[in-house]
């Protein structure tokens, strides 16, 4: 079987598709590099890559090699300009993360394929899209580990809740200089604390919408926080 392959075009293609999945790997990354850079290691990896394929009699081994361990660490080096060490090794397999949400993405927008110069607009749009999956993937994952589940004790009572870490939170007790965990008033009855208090103290805080809130405070038995985050759909 005979096949024609254009060069520039295959390049064009390979030039395109090597830049986002770079951007996205350096977003991921969060890599100061450059536009320039990323540019140069695109431009390397669909140099190397158009070698490889017009090569005649090379078997699949060599070119998976070549494409692998060759190509995408040159791609790597030469656009984030890293070091041979951990760093390299999670680029290395973001590189290949970012190359398949990419090609999931192509993989759908392709249906809608018609016209063949659409093309590099479908893989502009795939690179915002798979940033915005990447983004929610990330988003989840974080939630998932801000939650944890405790268990509150309050005079021989129990309850077992979920609690988010709220990094913002920087409320302490002006009395014994203890930080301050924020519950609801359900959070409260369940644990058989009555509202209102009848003698307790207030602590004053100071929230969005409101410069100048006051809180009851209540001091718990025990809060126990598991160890493993709740896991949230």
């Amino acid at each position: 079987m005979h096949y024609e392959l254009y060069i520039d075009v295959f390049f064009l293609i390979n030039f395109m598709m090597d830049y986002i999945v770079l951007s996205l790997t350096r977003r991921i990354l969060k890599c100061p590099a450059t536009h320039g850079r990323i540019c140069m290691g695109a431009a390397v990896g669909a140099f190397t890559t158009c070698i490889v394929m017009t090569i005649p009699g090379m078997n699949m081994f060599l070119k998976f090699i070549l494409f692998h361990m060759v190509s995408n660490v040159l791609m790597i080096q030469i656009g984030f300009k890293i070091g041979w060490n951990k760093t390299f090794l999670r680029a290395y397999v973001l590189l290949y993360i970012s190359a398949f949400i990419i090609g999931g993405v192509m993989e759908h927008l392709y249906q809608y394929l018609r016209v063949g110069s659409l093309f590099f607009a479908l893989a502009i749009a795939g690179y915002y899209i798979s940033l915005s999956i990447w983004n929610l993937m990330t988003y989840l994952a974080e939630r998932n580990v801000r939650r944890l589940g405790v268990r509150l004790s309050k005079d021989g009572k129990e309850y077992e809740t979920e609690a988010l870490i709220d990094t913002g939170n920087r409320l302490r007790d002006p009395v014994t200089g203890k930080p301050v965990s924020i519950i609801s008033a359900k959070t409260a009855v369940k644990l058989g604390i009555s509202m209102p208090l009848e003698e307790c103290r207030y602590i004053s805080y100071q929230s969005v919408g409101k410069p100048d809130g006051v809180m009851p405070a209540v001091i718990l038995d025990a809060m126990r926080v598991e160890k493993k985050p709740l896991v949230l759909i």
